[in-house]
């Protein structure tokens, strides 16, 4: 919209509230101050530009914080014995595994959707088994399910770089690690029952995942800089 079209938009819609010239007839006052929404539909009737660039960053950060949060709410309730509360959360986790599925397909397409639906949901399996380990202290649990933890950051890089030449499998794997030991003390905390502790450091867990959307993002748009464009 033309900088002539926005001022003139706005003296209109300034004249719908404008007052009238001085009467003595208190009724003119009133009617010059009545809602005239055909008015402000003139003035305000232009279409927005749109940022396909700035909403693939927001809905990726979106999706890992919360990712964050609604896993941290899971392994609370299970370590807590809240068969119902887990129940819930987990279902609400996997939600969430679906939704950020579906944004990767929305650029990469409906297979890597689902390879990708399939993979983020095994490491959300091996932070379950060393949950349960830590519920049971099952110590050998545990460290089996770290380990898994630790060869999955490989493997979930190697697939984003496959995908995206401007990713290298060291560095996602060396942010997606970084995630886990985040998440890992969450649960850490949450099994010594220190609650302010395990909220700290779930902002802690959820704040580093920007650490991860946004490169992730920032690559996206590198590599299809047309599909990103403002318009």
């Amino acid at each position: 919209m033309g900088i002539r079209t926005w001022i003139a938009g706005t003296f209109v819609l300034a004249g719908a509230w404008m007052a009238p010239a001085a009467t003595d007839d208190p009724r003119v006052a009133i009617n010059a101050f009545k809602f005239r929404p055909d008015t402000l539909a003139a003035a305000t009737a232009f279409t927005p530009a749109t940022n396909p660039a700035s909403d693939l960053r927001t809905t990726l950060n979106t999706l890992l914080q919360e990712h964050v949060y609604l896993a941290a709410a899971a392994t609370g309730s299970a370590l807590g014995g809240r068969d119902g509360d887990f129940k819930a959360a987990a279902g609400a986790l996997d939600a969430n595994s679906v939704a950020l599925s579906k944004a990767i397909g929305s650029v990469y397409g409906a297979d890597a959707e689902t390879a990708f639906l399939a993979l983020w949901r095994k490491h959300i399996g091996f932070v379950v088994d060393y949950t349960v380990g830590v519920a049971t202290s099952d110590e050998a649990k545990q460290n089996k399910a770290v380990n898994a933890l630790v060869g999955y950051t490989r493997d979930f890089g190697a697939f984003l770089a496959s995908a995206n030449p401007n990713l290298t499998t060291e560095a996602v794997a060396g942010l997606v690690k970084e995630h886990i030991l985040t998440l890992k003390t969450v649960i850490d905390a949450q099994a010594a029952k220190d609650p302010a502790r395990a909220y700290m450091e779930a902002r802690t867990a959820a704040a580093h995942m920007s650490m991860i959307a946004n490169p992730l993002a920032d690559a996206i748009i590198k590599q299809f800089p047309s599909r990103f464009a403002s318009r």
